[in-house]
């Protein structure tokens, strides 16, 4: 579909240019605005996990929330993906992405900085939380969608899947380290103190970002600009009526639909079927992250070996496949606790090795000008099916038992691999596929 004519580049598209006379792209590691994106990226990844564990912390050590306030947080905290997702897509195709990332993550690090300030004040208090919980949340959003918008922006189409898994894998090391930092911090230090490292990660990323130099394609109005409201219409239209989009789309709810209900089964199976404390729980959750990150690196090479659509397919099915065998495992013994390690282990790394090849395919064919749009329709179709999904794996617990209830949403997977099956990105080949229109 191409791109609506009220939008013209207002600078050139500044990709990495080739070498000369060589016809191939250098490394993308030899190109410093990369290295920059790179960089923030990683600081701000880190700042995000470690505040999945020192903000909630800080609610129930040093305030005493209780499962309720606790649970109101972090619903706070998720509910931007839902109100906030469409209009960050209109709003960063109309913008530098370099200076959306800039404010959302000094926005990040003053409304994180601001916790333990109240707390030696003495007047932290839930409402302080619940209202810097949700300012993080909606500039996250922002954030995410900018960032995978730039990468497009900054490199060139054949060094996109070496772009996407650089960043995602980081993403990946980050879901690890984040976290043990910020248990460790709040370890150290009193729990509202630990948040301000966070703040740190986000200026850091902050301070990084703000020194990319290279001019990005933004779109701007030829005539009577055009309403928020159209410019999502525009970016729904796209991925819906795109094959290729619509399939990206309809894999991702899918699949996050899926995963919902069987993390919701998941955490209950675990202590009640299996009876394992919770430090052998987080043990085996924790294998996900080295998964994720081998599966980053996989989503380099192997596409472009084997072709998209074959990884694509395949991977997903052994994802699929390798969480079908957790209801099999009976006990707390110390080789349950190996196989769930193992099998999160290879559900992150396939897991992984789809979510980066198909932000690679989503990212080829869509218009450089709708690329925050496309995100944020993606984003919010697939996160859109996820209290849904909860509710669902609840259920299934409640009525039919854990171990019953893991087994069926664990088959649930089985949708997303089907969907690509009948969709055109089964028959993707060894190269990214074009754009559906020139920018």
């Amino acid at each position: 579909m191409p791109v609506p004519p009220r939008f013209v580049a207002r600078r050139p598209v500044g990709p990495t240019m080739k070498a000369a006379g060589s016809g191939r792209s250098p490394s993308l590691w030899r190109d410093s605005d990369f290295r920059r994106l790179w960089a923030g990226q990683t600081a701000s990844q880190l700042g995000t996990h470690a505040t999945l564990v020192s903000l909630p912390l800080a609610a129930v050590v040093a305030l005493g929330a209780g499962a309720g306030e606790l649970g109101a947080l972090r619903a706070v905290e998720q509910a931007p993906i839902l109100l906030c997702s469409l209009l960050a897509g209109a709003w960063v195709d109309r913008r530098r992405s370099r200076d959306v990332m800039v404010v959302a993550d000094l926005g990040r690090a003053v409304a994180l900085a601001a916790i333990p300030v109240a707390y030696l004040l003495g007047v932290l208090g839930m409402p302080a939380l619940f209202a810097a919980a949700f300012v993080v949340g909606v500039l996250s959003v922002y954030f995410d969608v900018a960032y995978q918008a730039s990468l497009v922006r900054l490199v060139e189409h054949d060094r996109l899947a070496q772009g996407n898994s650089a960043l995602e894998g980081t993403r990946s090391a980050a879901q690890i380290g984040g976290p043990a930092l910020g248990g460790a911090l709040v370890s150290l230090l009193s729990a509202p103190i630990a948040v301000v490292a966070s703040a740190a990660f986000f200026t850091l990323s902050f301070l990084s970002i703000r020194r990319i130099r290279r001019p990005e394609p933004v779109a701007e109005p030829a005539g009577r600009p055009a309403s928020m409201g159209r410019r999502i219409l525009e970016g729904l239209r796209l991925v819906a009526r795109d094959p290729t989009l619509r399939a990206v789309g309809l894999c991702t709810a899918a699949y996050q639909f899926a995963l919902a209900a069987l993390m919701t089964v998941y955490l209950v199976f675990l202590p009640r079927e299996l009876h394992l404390p919770g430090a052998a729980i987080g043990l085996a959750l924790a294998a996900t992250g080295p998964g994720a990150l081998a599966g980053a690196l996989l989503a380099a090479r192997l596409p472009g070996r084997y072709g998209h659509g074959v990884v694509l397919v395949s991977a997903a099915v052994l994802a699929d496949a390798v969480m079908l065998a957790v209801p099999a495992l009976r006990g707390p013994s110390a080789g349950t606790l190996a196989a769930l390690m193992a099998i999160n282990f290879a559900f992150g790394a396939f897991g992984q090795l789809v979510n980066v090849t198909m932000m690679g395919v989503r990212q080829a064919v869509t218009p450089v000008l709708m690329q925050g749009r496309v995100v944020a329709t993606v984003t919010f179709a697939g996160m859109g099916l996820t209290p849904l999904g909860s509710l669902l794996g609840g259920w299934l617990a409640g009525q039919w038992g854990p171990r019953t209830g893991l087994l069926v949403s664990a088959a649930a997977l089985s949708l997303s691999p089907l969907v690509m099956l009948l969709s055109p990105l089964a028959r993707l080949g060894r190269t990214l596929p074009t754009r559906t229109a020139r920018d």
